[in-house]
């Protein structure tokens, strides 16, 4: 291996990853494992993670499949000690599971602003903590957390989601800062418009897919399998003077 390929190697970490099952998660938990990781995948229900964890063993890898409804701080604590238990201690962990709910602000439920909250941000705090302190004890880790573009602007008839990726973002820097003297970075992704679930409305309107489709320079929408390379250079040796940065990644849009 040669030394720059030895800084992007991830040959005896233990990476997990929140919203394993499909999408971006799916996607990023299948470049850890490419990049020489064992994967724990997590999901909302079981046999969620099934196809990817068999795609993660055909790479050689080991995974484990970890359940938890990440609305329910309770089930998220409780998923981080079987994620270890399964697994080990974790090396690098990937916060990527989140919820969006769409409706206009002047009637927005507190109920959806209740589960995206506690969705996207709650469960982010609690799992950066719960192995960022082991992580502070080794003197060595990485976290990455998944941010959106929408942790820079407001968005349209999405308030909780919106407020959750500015949530997100300024809790990737605010643990950089006290975390960096200990050897763990902590860096987020902001994905650009990527053809997922969370974007099907989106994608189905032919007026604003359209109109997103012409500001991107790089002339499409991202697929889930762009991201490998940001999660991996984020995860490895590679970031280490890397740290409290949030990584666009999103054919150019915030450039227009």
């Amino acid at each position: 291996m040669s030394s720059a390929e030895s800084l992007f190697s991830l040959h005896g970490q233990r990476a997990l990853v929140t919203g394993a099952s499909r999408g971006l998660g799916k996607a990023m938990a299948e470049a850890l494992a490419g990049a020489g990781a064992d994967v724990v995948c997590a999901t909302s229900h079981a046999g969620g993670a099934k196809d990817t964890i068999t795609r993660i063993r055909a790479l050689g890898r080991q995974a484990w499949e970890v359940v938890a409804d990440l609305g329910d701080r309770n089930a998220v604590t409780t998923m981080a000690v079987e994620a270890e238990r399964a697994a080990g201690p974790i090396d690098v962990l990937v916060n990527n599971a989140g919820t969006i709910r769409r409706r206009a602000a002047a009637d927005y439920t507190l109920e959806e602003w209740d589960v995206v909250l506690r969705t996207n941000l709650d469960a982010t705090f609690l799992l950066c903590q719960h192995f960022g302190k082991a992580m502070i004890a080794r003197q060595k880790g990485k976290i990455v957390n998944v941010a959106s573009l929408l942790s820079f602007s407001g968005g349209i008839t999405v308030p909780a989601y919106t407020a959750s990726k500015h949530a997100v973002a300024g809790l990737t820097k605010a643990f950089a800062n006290e975390w960096g003297r200990s050897g763990v970075q902590v860096n987020a992704i902001a994905p650009g418009y990527f053809r997922t679930d969370n974007t099907e409305q989106l994608q189905h309107d032919p007026v604003r897919s359209e109109q997103i489709s012409v500001r991107i320079p790089a002339g499409r929408w991202g697929e889930p399998s762009d991201l490998g390379g940001a999660v991996v250079f984020l995860s490895s040796r590679a970031s280490d003077y890397v740290n409290g940065h949030v990584l666009v990644v999103d054919g150019g849009w915030m450039a227009r």
